[in-house]
């Protein structure tokens, strides 16, 4: 089960610097809150693939319930019941404010993700 794949390390590491680089240069009303939230699901599925062989429907699941559990921990305002308000650092990795389009645009890089995975998973099957 525990396994280092270079394949969607470097996937991680990629979409990592490109969510950073929008965190730090992006500010419209666009790209930031909704591509930016499409991708860290993905990055996040890439990760957890990384170093673990899972199918995937568990992965896609599991990293879609991990996102609408954070998003569900910014509605009760979990960083200021943790007593992190004034951590930028915080407030970028964990959130601040509910939103449903971030629901929405964690479904939907799920829904990029097995749609990628079936292809790929495809074409290796065909030779």
């Amino acid at each position: 089960m525990l396994r280092f794949h270079k394949v969607y390390f470097i996937l991680t590491v990629l979409l990592f610097l490109i969510e950073v680089a929008i965190a730090l240069f992006v500010r419209d009303r666009f790209v930031r809150p909704y591509v930016g939230d499409v991708l860290v699901v993905i990055l996040i599925y890439c990760f957890v693939c990384s170093f673990v062989k899972i199918p995937l429907w568990f992965g896609a699941v599991g990293v879609l319930l991990f996102a609408y559990t954070v998003e569900l921990l910014q509605y009760f305002n979990f960083v200021q019941i943790l007593g992190l308000q004034d951590s930028r650092l915080a407030n970028v990795v964990l959130g601040n404010s509910f939103a449903w389009m971030d629901i929405v645009a964690y479904t939907v890089g799920i829904i990029i993700v097995v749609w990628v995975e079936t292809i790929l998973s495809s074409r290796l099957k065909k030779g």
